[in-house]
């Protein structure tokens, strides 16, 4: 079983920066694609990001160049570095993890594990 804890979102002003973390528990993590959802008000849940166990990533185009994910599997823990934050970045972001890695179906694929979310706002 493994339990996912997000930390670190908040307010800030359009062009600023956040970063989240998301801490794991489990003796699985470092061989388990990670990565990060977001759900805004109104709006479907979408994939944001992605790593591999290897450190292979997949961002959504919405985020390249923006957004940096990172893990540390020492410390079980994966980080979701945002820049240049517009209003549009406003939402829930889940943690998220599981066993499988794929190209193609990243983004809709079911993953096992889900953190309860942190919120970022982004104002204008």
């Amino acid at each position: 079983q493994v339990q996912l804890v997000e930390s670190g979102g908040g307010l800030v002003q359009a062009g600023g920066s956040l970063r989240l973390s998301c801490a794991a528990s489990g003796r699985t993590f470092s061989s388990y694609t990670m990565g990060w959802f977001r759900q805004a008000p109104g709006k479907e849940r979408e994939a944001v990001v992605v790593i591999s166990w290897s450190g292979n990533t997949i961002y959504a185009d919405s985020v390249k160049g923006r957004f940096t994910i990172s893990r540390d599997n020492a410390k079980k823990t994966v980080y979701l570095q945002m820049n240049s934050l517009k209003p549009e970045d406003t939402a829930v972001y889940y943690c998220v993890g599981g066993p499988q890695w794929s190209r193609t179906g990243w983004a809709s694929m079911k993953y096992d594990y889900w953190g309860q979310g942190t919120q970022v706002t982004v104002s204008s």
